[in-house]
């Protein structure tokens, strides 16, 4: 069966490299080449997508808010960042938004059909000089962790009843505060936990069993 592979990258000339780079393999088909995100939740929808390779620096939006949007909804789509990109930042931001590998652009011949096929195994394939790099941020990756998680006792009771399916007015409602109190609240929760909507506060409390 072939895998159905969604591409995002801005630069025309990279979507006709990967189209003729997946055409040679008998078990994959391209069957979308986008330039840009901002409608990946559509997207996803519309292609039904087995695994998507994703840019990072796009227009609209970049590929690392792509993947935490996507996230957002489905937590298991395969999706492998195909970049120019290895500072530790990107991919430290890549891995935590939800990469499940990262490939530089400049080894796409040789590594890509092969990522593909070990992320859809459970993989998690990155270019070598980019797997260093993520060994070397275990370290910060564990206080960044400790320091997002931190909630105060009233920030954790305003996230389980989001959790919960409360609206605003349902949780100023239950705790007797006002609904600024509550957005106050819920702007800190988003800050702590690196989102930026409900959507995605939910979603990461539950991946990652904040509460």
């Amino acid at each position: 069966m072939m895998t159905k592979v969604l591409l995002y990258d801005d630069h025309s000339g990279l979507r006709l490299s990967i189209q003729a780079l997946l055409d040679a393999e008998d078990d994959m088909v391209l069957t979308g080449a986008l330039p840009y995100a901002l409608a990946v939740t559509e997207d996803i929808n519309q292609y039904s997508p087995q695994i998507v390779l994703m840019d990072i620096d796009m227009p609209g939006i970049s590929g690392i808010e792509a993947v935490r949007r996507i996230r957002a909804t489905d937590e298991t789509l395969p999706i492998l960042m195909l970049t120019v990109f290895d500072d530790n930042d990107r991919i430290f931001d890549a891995v935590c938004a939800g990469a499940s590998g990262y490939i530089l652009k400049s080894s796409a011949p040789e590594e890509l059909p092969q990522a593909i096929r070990s992320v859809l195994s459970g993989g998690a394939p990155m270019t070598g000089s980019v797997a260093r790099k993520v060994l070397q941020m275990v370290p910060r990756a564990r206080q960044i962790q400790h320091e997002t998680y931190y909630l105060s006792d009233r920030e954790t009771e305003t996230l389980q009843l989001l959790v919960n399916g409360y609206s605003y007015k349902m949780i100023a409602a239950e705790l007797n505060l006002s609904i600024d109190t509550i957005r106050f609240h819920i702007k800190k929760i988003y800050d702590k936990l690196h989102v930026h909507s409900a959507t995605e506060a939910v979603s990461k409390t539950l991946k990652n069993n904040i509460l």
